[in-house]
C-alpha cells in the first residue's frame, strides 16, 4: 500500500493502532515501495560485514541523535541497527519513537506554548476590531488540546517509522544494554532476547526526569513526561523547580487559567543570564504566576479528596509552610539513562556525579564506542545539537569527515510567555573569562508595535549585546526578551559564528518595524549609565 499523504490521516491511523497495540509503540503495517536511493542499493545485506560483526553500527536510544546518526551512516552504506524502548513514567505515561524531543519535549511543549499564545492573542484581537467574545467567557478545552497535540505526535512517530524502514535502518522495539564493547544485549517487549554484535555502538539514551528522595513524591507527583498526555487539565499546580522545562510549564499553565506556583530552591534558570532571568521572573508574576523562593518540599501527602498536601521548608529560617494542589509537576532536572545500559560495566567513562559519558568529540574513553545527546558531560542539551552532532559522527566514521561538532554559540529559546533567546556569553560568564573592563554591554528596552493598541505591557521587552570592548568589538553574546524569541535570535547565530561585531551591527539596516531590527540600533551601553528606555517606537 502507498503511504498515507496526509499527517492527519496517519496520526488518526496511527491512533487507531495504538489502541490495538498497546501504548509506546504502534506496528508498522505500511510499507511505501519505492526505488532504494544509491546508498541504499550498494547497503551491506551480508549476515556478517567485513570486519566480522553483523552490524556496522547499534544505536541505542530512538531520538534525534541517534536516528539522525543512523540515517546518515546507512546513507553511506552501513548496516545500522537502532534499539528504542520507553519505560513507563511512574505514572505509567509511555510514547513511540522519537525520543523527549518529538514526545514530551520541544514539540508538544511548544504547542503548548502556542495554545497559551492564541490565548492571549484573543484580547488583542478585539482591541484591533474584530467582534469576540469577553475574554471571561472563552475558555480552554484540555481535553481537545491534548487529543490534537498526541495526534500530532503519534503521526510523527509514524513518519520515523516509515523514514527507518525506507532507509533500510532496522529498528528493534527493544530495550538495549552492553554485554562487552562490541556486543549489545536486546530484550524485547515480548520478553525474547537477542545479541548484536557490532563494529560500533552509539549511546543515544537521553536522559528521564529526576524524583527528589522525599515522601510522596513519586506517589503523587508528575513530570514532563506525563503534563502533555493528562486526560484530566492538571488545575492548581505547583511546579518544584525553576529551570526552563519549569517556567514553560507554569508559563502556560497560567496563561491557561489555571493556578500556578513555582517552587525555586535557589536559583531562577540557573546556566543562564541571570539579568534576563529575572525579567523572565517579573514577567511571569505581573501575569499572575506565584514563586515559593528560598525554599524546598518536605513531603507530599495524598488526601481523601484526590488534592495534594505539600509541605515545604524555608531554606532561610527552616519554618515549613503547607498548601494543597490538584497537580505536582516535579521539574528538578533530569538523570542520563547510562546505567540502565550498563555502560559503566563496560567501562565507559563517567562523570563521578552526573553519571554523563565523559567524552571528546563525541568519543568515549573506549575507541568504539560513542555518544551523543543529553548523556554528555558538559554539552548543551538541544535536539539540534545532537542531531548535527550525530550527523557528523557518522560522516567522519564511514565517509573520512573532518568536521567536527562545535558546541559553542549555540541559540536557544526559553518559550516561556514572554520569550528568551539567547545564544553565546551571559553577561556573567562574559566577565568571567576576559574581565569587567574588558567587556562592553549595549543594551536597550524596547517597545514592539503590535503592543501599542491593544496596551500590553512593553516593561520586560529588553535586549543586550555583550561584546569585547576593544574595537571592533567582537559580539560575545546577544540575549532578547519579547515576542517570537527563537526566530529572533537564529539568525544572528550565524552572525556570531561568522565573527560578527559591533562595528558591523551598528552598520546593519534593519527592517522596520520589527523587534529584530532593535538590535541594529543599539548604541547605549551599561558603562555609560544612560537609561535605556526609549521614548517612542520610532526613537
Amino acid at each position: 500500500m502507498a503511504l498515507l499523504a496526509s499527517r492527519r490521516l496517519a496520526g488518526n491511523f496511527a491512533s487507531r493502532l495504538l489502541g490495538l497495540n498497546g501504548p509506546g509503540e504502534v506496528e508498522f503495517v505500511l510499507i511505501r515501495r519505492k526505488a532504494r536511493s544509491t546508498a541504499q542499493r550498494f547497503a551491506s545485506t551480508s549476515s556478517r560485514s567485513s570486519h566480522g560483526f553483523d552490524y556496522d553500527l547499534v544505536v541505542i536510544g530512538g531520538g534525534s541523535g541517534g536516528l539522525a546518526a543512523a540515517k546518515e551512516a546507512v546513507s553511506l552504506g552501513k548496516k545500522v541497527a537502532v534499539l528504542d524502548f520507553v519505560d513507563p513514567s511512574p505514572r505509567g505515561t509511555t510514547w513511540g519513537l522519537g525520543g523527549t524531543c518529538v514526545n514530551v519535549g520541544c514539540i508538544p511543549k511548544k504547542l503548548f506554548h502556542q495554545a497559551a499564545l492564541l490565548g492571549e492573542s484573543l484580547h488583542d484581537a478585539g482591541c484591533f476590531g474584530w467582534n469576540i467574545p469577553e475574554r471571561k467567557s472563552i475558555s480552554l478545552d484540555w481535553a481537545k488540546l491534548r487529543e490534537s497535540v498526541q495526534n500530532h505526535i503519534k503521526s510523527v512517530n509514524w513518519v520515523l517509522r516509515v523514514e527507518l524502514r525506507d532507509k533500510k535502518v532496522e529498528y528493534i522495539n527493544a530495550r538495549g544494554s552492553l554485554i562487552d564493547t562490541h556486543t549489545v544485549h536486546a530484550k524485547l517487549k515480548n520478553g525474547s532476547e537477542r545479541e548484536l554484535k557490532t563494529e560500533h555502538v552509539l549511546l543515544a539514551m537521553g536522559g528521564r526526569p529526576i524524583y527528589p528522595d522525599i515522601p510522596g513524591a513519586v506517589e503523587n507527583c508528575i513530570t514532563s513526561d506525563d503534563i502533555f498526555s493528562l486526560p484530566e487539565a492538571p488545575g492548581k499546580t505547583l511546579v518544584i523547580g525553576a529551570g526552563y522545562i519549569g517556567l514553560e510549564c507554569a508559563g502556560f499553565l497560567n496563561e491557561f487559567g489555571m493556578d500556578a506556583t513555582v517552587m525555586v530552591r535557589s536559583t531562577v534558570l540557573r546556566g543562564f543570564d541571570q539579568q534576563m532571568a529575572g525579567l523572565i521572573s517579573e514577567e511571569m508574576k505581573s501575569r499572575g504566576v506565584k514563586f515559593l523562593h528560598k525554599t524546598v518540599p518536605v513531603r507530599m501527602d495524598k488526601q481523601a479528596d484526590g488534592k495534594i498536601k505539600v509541605t515545604w521548608k524555608s531554606l532561610e529560617n527552616n519554618s515549613e509552610s503547607s498548601d494543597l494542589f490538584d497537580t505536582v509537576l516535579m521539574a528538578t532536572g533530569r538523570r542520563p539513562l547510562t546505567l540502565e545500559v550498563k555502560a559503566d560495566q563496560v567501562g565507559v567513562k563517567l562523570h563521578p556525579e552526573s553519571k554523563k559519558v565523559v567524552s571528546e568529540k563525541e568519543l568515549t574513553n573506549i575507541p568504539n564506542i560513542f555518544a551523543v545527546g543529553d548523556i554528555l558531560e558538559g554539552k548543551p542539551e538541544l535536539t539540534p545539537v545532537a542531531i548535527q552532532a550525530g550527523k557528523l559522527l557518522a560522516q567522519r566514521l564511514y565517509n573520512n569527515g573532518k568536521i567536527e561538532m562545535d558546541y559553542d554559540n549555540v541559540a536557544t529559546t526559553v518559550f516561556t510567555p514572554l520569550e528568551y533567546g539567547c545564544c553565546g556569553l551571559s553577561e556573567e560568564e562574559a566577565i568571567r573569562r576576559h574581565g569587567d573592563d574588558n567587556i562592553e554591554v549595549y543594551h536597550a528596552f524596547y517597545k514592539p508595535t503590535e503592543f501599542f493598541v491593544p496596551q500590553r505591557s512593553p516593561a520586560r521587552c529588553y535586549m543586550k549585546v555583550v561584546c569585547l570592548r576593544a574595537a571592533p568589538q567582537k559580539v560575545l553574546g546577544m540575549h532578547y526578551t519579547g515576542p517570537q524569541g527563537g526566530e529572533v535570535i537564529q539568525g544572528y547565530a550565524a552572525a556570531i559564528k561568522m565573527g560578527l561585531t559591533m562595528e558591523v551591527l551598528m552598520d546593519t539596516v534593519g527592517i522596520h518595524p520589527t523587534v529584530s531590527e532593535e538590535f541594529t540600533r543599539l548604541w547605549i551601553t551599561k558603562r555609560s549609565g544612560i537609561d535605556p528606555t526609549p521614548q517612542s517606537c520610532c526613537s
